[in-house]
């Protein structure tokens, strides 16, 4: 990678510097490169020489100079650069040597990284309650975690991806009270529309006949335990929805490894070991007296104790891990879970194949080597973050430090609607506010089945031919890319005419670019004319248009470190809408198929590095790379 070539290189000099005037480095000096704005300020520029004028005792254009002086001497970072130049204030530009940038082992796409195998991450995403169809804020964190794991397998990590499927949550016990006391009526095409519908109405019936809440407590009992008419009632919905779900995702390209029961946790004896682990420390205690007299509670380091911050009240049942009437929190079996994950446990599961390539875990079944990770990622949206926080310090209090800086938490913003789909939907936006929350308690939501079905339509009106792959793998790529392509600690305000638009900043635009370049080389192949012409590069060719692309496609290789290290699917989309718009610039003011046959067999080279990195991106991204649209 040049970026990083390049750093060593003036790491290597500056400490040349410091040895030689027997000058101390401080520890916080860091050497960092960036990409100029400007191409006439060189494809990598460090400002060092400024970081080292007060130290040095020197003027930041001299310490420029002698660090350009010194790397000229060493032969330009391995000759992949023409020259560097030292600049007022005190900057050290340096420009690429297209020949052999082209011509070496630095151009995309990029290679997989070889890693020990101890380095295992698990990943576990999607994670949606059992009750009910999914909307497109749990397909937000669908994309996000699927992309997160293509990444991390593409650097060279062994990534086993879970979905945890809650079985004996207060949302599973909620449908299940509704199906048996409440009516709902109409035609639905799938179980989880019908439970979507059940659920909003047993939520109003709570309020209209407060004893009926009642049997949500009746519900959760026999769920947990597992051995009635209405625990194998809970079992079966649950199951029902999962595999609709599933079925969902298959469609947007992503897949799991595991699921994971939250009943098998419980039957599997996790809790039990871990609440003897937890009850040797200090940090772990039962309440004598309060308002959570009777509850096992996990002492938060920071408060001191297990007091609820009073503005704050949210924080109470997360710090509770068994409640007075012996019933697990959701913390608890988190814990009890990720001490599993991480392989603390000796305790484990039994799985059975769910369906090809999927396993599950089970009351009875096979041992397989699953979990024991590194690494635990969870993509889990913000509202979580305190939770994530107790079972972080949950392991520090065991004295698994080291787990506890393992384990990830890829934190997101949730989808709300803009006021236009909000009202669309019939919610009252009298408010005025700059969007409006979907409430399952409400029905209120944008379903991802309906979203998909929508978006084909879409699609399909647009296209003028209907070659290569189908509207609906168009419209699943379109919807992933507008979900990946927000930050994540973005709020994204979904809106239905902006999340189906084909033109700008989306899915389709790249997908259009791919096939472009595509159609470029097939047609070459094809054409008597140009089949003897072998794409080869020709720096001396080199225009401003192609200039800008190829300078776009060296930084990908960073691009994407950057992106997997920090976690950022975000970063691969906004570097493919760049390359995508960079290569249909090139494509109108540089014919690729015309001109002498030195400048064909140039730009075909240009166009399959574009293909090959463009190509690259979208499978990270979990899209089609289709050879025509």
């Amino acid at each position: 990678m040049i970026q990083q070539l390049l750093t060593v290189e003036i790491e290597q000099h500056v400490e040349a510097m410091f040895q030689e005037s027997g000058t101390q480095r401080p520890a916080t000096l860091k050497i960092l490169t960036e990409h100029p704005a400007h191409p006439e300020h060189g494809d990598y520029s460090s400002n060092i020489a400024m970081l080292l004028a007060k130290i040095l005792r020197k003027s930041p254009l001299q310490i420029a100079g002698e660090l350009q002086s010194r790397i000229e001497q060493n032969g330009l970072v391995q000759g992949l650069f023409s020259k560097a130049a030292a600049v007022a204030p005190g900057f050290l530009n340096f420009y690429i040597n297209w020949d052999a940038w082209a011509n070496g082992e630095f151009q995309a796409p990029t290679k997989r990284t070889s890693r020990s195998k101890q380095n295992k991450v698990l990943v576990e995403h999607t994670s949606i309650n059992p009750n009910k169809a999914a909307h497109v804020g749990h397909l937000r964190n669908s994309c996000i975690g699927d992309s997160l794991s293509r990444m991390l397998s593409h650097a060279g990590y062994d990534v086993e991806v879970h979905n945890y499927i809650d079985d004996l949550g207060n949302q599973l016990a909620d449908t299940v009270v509704g199906i048996l006391h409440t009516q709902t009526e109409g035609s639905f095409p799938r179980f989880g529309d019908f439970c979507w519908e059940t659920y909003a109405k047993v939520n109003q019936a709570y309020k209209d006949q407060p004893a009926l809440a009642e049997q949500r407590s009746v519900v959760l009992h026999a769920i947990e335990s597992g051995t009635s008419n209405l625990a194998w009632m809970g079992a079966l919905v649950a199951e029902r929805i999962v595999r609709e779900q599933l079925e969902e995702m298959k469609q947007f390209g992503i897949s799991y490894d595991v699921l994971v029961w939250e009943s098998s946790i419980v039957r599997a004896g996790f809790w039990d070991t871990t609440f003897e682990l937890l009850s040797k420390t200090e940090m772990f205690h039962k309440v004598t007296e309060g308002k959570l007299a009777g509850c096992w509670v996990l002492k938060n380091l920071e408060e001191g104790g297990a007091e609820t911050p009073a503005d704050n009240q949210d924080f109470q049942g997360d710090k509770v891990l068994v409640r007075s009437n012996g019933i697990l929190t959701y913390t608890a079996k988190d814990i009890a879970y990720h001490l599993w994950k991480f392989g603390l446990l000796e305790n484990d599961f039994v799985y059975k194949k769910w369906e090809d390539g999927l396993w599950s875990t089970a009351a009875q079944g096979s041992k397989k080597t699953i979990g024991r990770a590194d690494m635990v990622i969870n993509v889990i949206d913000y509202r979580q973050q305190y939770p994530q926080e107790m079972v972080k310090l949950a392991l520090e209090v065991l004295g698994y430090q080291q787990q506890a800086s393992q384990l990830k938490h890829v934190s997101y913003g949730v989808v709300s609607l803009s006021p236009d789909t909000a009202a669309g939907l019939g919610l009252d936006t009298s408010e005025g506010k700059s969007s409006y929350a979907m409430s399952g308690r409400q029905g209120i939501g944008i379903k991802v089945a309906d979203l998909l079905d929508r978006m084909e339509k879409v699609i399909d009106s647009k296209r003028s031919r209907k070659a290569g792959i189908s509207s609906r793998s168009i419209a699943a790529a379109s919807i992933r890319y507008y979900l990946l392509k927000y930050q994540l600690q973005t709020e994204v305000i979904f809106d239905l005419e902006q999340a189906t638009e084909v033109t700008g900043n989306t899915g389709v635009y790249l997908l259009y670019a791919y096939a472009r370049a595509n159609r470029i080389l097939d047609k070459a192949k094809v054409d008597d004319r140009l089949q003897a012409i072998a794409a080869k590069f020709h720096g001396t060719l080199l225009e401003d248009q192609e200039y800008q692309l190829l300078r776009h496609i060296a930084y990908w290789p960073e691009t994407l470190e950057n992106a997997t290290a920090q976690l950022a699917p975000s970063l691969i989309c906004h570097y493919a809408f760049e390359l995508a718009s960079l290569f249909n610039h090139f494509y109108s003011a540089c014919p690729v198929l015309k001109g002498s046959e030195e400048s064909i067999s140039h730009r075909l080279w240009i166009t399959q590095t574009v293909k090959a990195t463009l190509h690259e991106a979208l499978e990270l991204l979990g899209m089609p790379t289709p050879k025509r649209l």
